[in-house]
């Protein structure tokens, strides 16, 4: 009975291709086809300033959510950190900290500042790079003087090119020249879209967060950037919990970079 039963399927199907009968193979075709024309919105979300304390970033990974980790460099706690962070399944970056207009703003260890000699910036991006194991790209920390001017900003850039690093424009000033500069050298980039705590309030941040959702329906995806404050781990526990039913995936930072062949001005 199941040889006949294999014999006469077979031979439904064979003529149902002959003879266009065959509607539910050719729906089955279609779906597939449509599942991948329109993919699901992404919004990937980096928390930054990593790298002073190990229960500030572990409130995050208790959400048990994708999340990309950007670590300061040259801190007690930013080697630590990135490993345990990466071998619990999370993107790392280094927060590469960069001069910043006001001069009263630290911008910590391991910083770039207009004017140093290109020599001068690869060994201290090396450093920091060896400081933060794991990390796949970098965004800038501060930085609002440096990413305005085009000759450093295209000497750093270079060498997180050359390294096999995507960057991340943190666009920390609307006169960032970062992204633009990524872009024509050819390299794997993104910008932010949204600052999810600029106001350390948990509606505030949810309210932030309800943009970057809508940004990424209306454009297929969206980056934000939050730091390590309770407010912001309780207002993203709330988000992704309202997520579930929306059609957007939360998602790794990877996942949004525009490639040299694809680059977008989201």
């Amino acid at each position: 009975m199941k040889r006949r039963s294999f014999l006469f399927n077979g031979a439904f199907f064979l003529a149902g291709s002959i003879f266009g009968l065959n509607a539910f193979s050719r729906a089955f075709a279609f779906e597939k086809l449509y599942n991948k024309s329109i993919p699901r919105p992404k919004v990937a979300i980096i928390i930054d300033d990593i790298g002073y304390s190990l229960s500030h970033a572990r409130q995050f990974l208790e959400l048990n959510v994708p999340f990309t980790f950007s670590i300061l460099p040259r801190l007690a706690k930013s080697n630590a950190l990135a490993i345990e962070i990466s071998s619990r399944g999370h993107e790392i970056m280094l927060h590469q900290p960069m001069e910043p207009y006001n001069p009263k703003s630290d911008p910590g260890p391991g910083a770039l500042y207009v004017g140093y000699e290109p020599d001068r910036i690869v060994s201290i991006i090396e450093e920091n790079i060896f400081d933060v194991p794991c990390a796949v790209g970098v965004n800038n920390h501060m930085g609002s003087k440096f990413t305005g001017c085009n000759k450093e900003t295209n000497e750093a850039l270079q060498v997180v090119k050359e390294r096999g690093l995507f960057f991340v424009d943190s666009l920390t000033s609307s006169h960032s020249v970062a992204y633009e500069t990524a872009i024509k050298l050819n390299m794997a980039s993104a910008r932010r879209n949204f600052f999810l705590d600029n106001y350390i309030n948990e509606s505030a941040i949810l309210s932030q967060l309800n943009k970057l959702k809508k940004h990424a329906q209306k454009y297929g995806q969206a980056i934000g950037i939050g730091h390590p404050f309770p407010e912001t781990a309780r207002a993203i526990g709330r988000f992704s919990t309202s997520l579930k039913d929306s059609g957007i995936s939360l998602v790794h930072i990877s996942k949004v970079i525009s490639t040299p062949s694809n680059k977008s001005f989201i």
